[in-house]
């Protein structure tokens, strides 16, 4: 049984142009995610996934592996399933799936991933939430927000303010929400870092969309909708995908920042 980090990236992005090239800190993006995947203690092999002769160009140019796969695919899943066939992974080898416009990844989060898949014979598949008690993060459709059970297995994905906290927020002279400017109670943002046996995956893309899925635009509701279990696991910091022009100069006054300290 092998760990392997998929990295799907594609070139045409509706919000940001060519996004997984964007240079921060004079390195392109889809470079800050591969070298923080290297990190990780567990992983066999780390690929980049993509559709892209430009960016398959770009990856080899900083030594990553990269496994080119059809310009069809809907969703970086699907780009995944391809890439893992073609490099071929056995059914029982652990893929940890981590988005192309993740910088701020880390080995540690991977192998916290492969680590709970590995211990958890129940878990279908393994995914990261961190919690968070800041406002606008709450009533943000873009922050999607997760609810576990008492195991600590998802109940439920959502772009909505999840879970609705009625006695503050649904009534009148109640308690203000907020103290500090943050939350009185928090709630989970999930990250979007997966990890699932290649046996599940090859399942997973098979599976027709759901009402669920179709409403909320988050694939992930496709497994709790066919009956499989994700288990959620505490991440140790939040993390931040860059969507946005905006992101990414944040994301570079972080790092000159960090440096002048």
């Amino acid at each position: 049984m092998g760990v392997f980090v998929f990295i799907p990236a594609r070139l045409k992005s509706t919000r940001l142009s060519e996004k997984p090239l964007k240079l921060i800190g004079g390195k392109p993006l889809i470079q800050w995610v591969y070298e923080g995947c290297l990190d990780s203690l567990k992983a066999d092999r780390v690929f980049i996934a993509t559709d892209s002769e430009k960016i398959q160009m770009i990856a080899n140019g900083f030594g990553a592996e990269v496994v080119l796969t059809s310009p069809e695919h809907k969703s970086g899943t699907d780009r995944i399933a391809e890439a893992c066939e073609k490099v071929n992974c056995g059914d029982n080898d652990i893929i940890v799936n981590v988005q192309g416009d993740e910088p701020q990844v880390t080995g540690e989060l991977i192998d916290i991933l492969a680590e709970c898949l590995v211990s958890d014979s129940g878990a279908d598949m393994v995914t990261l939430a961190y919690e968070k008690r800041d406002l606008q993060s709450f009533i943000d459709p873009n922050v999607v927000k997760v609810v576990m059970d008492s195991e600590g297995y998802a109940l439920y994905f959502s772009r909505s303010p999840v879970p609705y906290f009625r006695d503050f927020m649904g009534y009148r002279n109640l308690p203000n929400p907020l103290r500090n400017g943050n939350l009185q109670f928090p709630f989970w943002k999930h990250l979007g870092f997966y990890a699932y046996k290649f046996r599940f995956l090859k399942k997973f893309v098979k599976l027709p969309q759901g009402a669920l899925e179709k409403a909320e635009k988050l694939e992930q509701l496709r497994a709790l909708e066919h009956g499989y279990r994700i288990r959620v696991v505490s991440s140790p910091f939040d993390t931040k995908g860059i969507d946005t022009k905006q992101d990414l100069e944040e994301f570079e006054r972080a790092i000159l920042q960090s440096k002048s300290v």
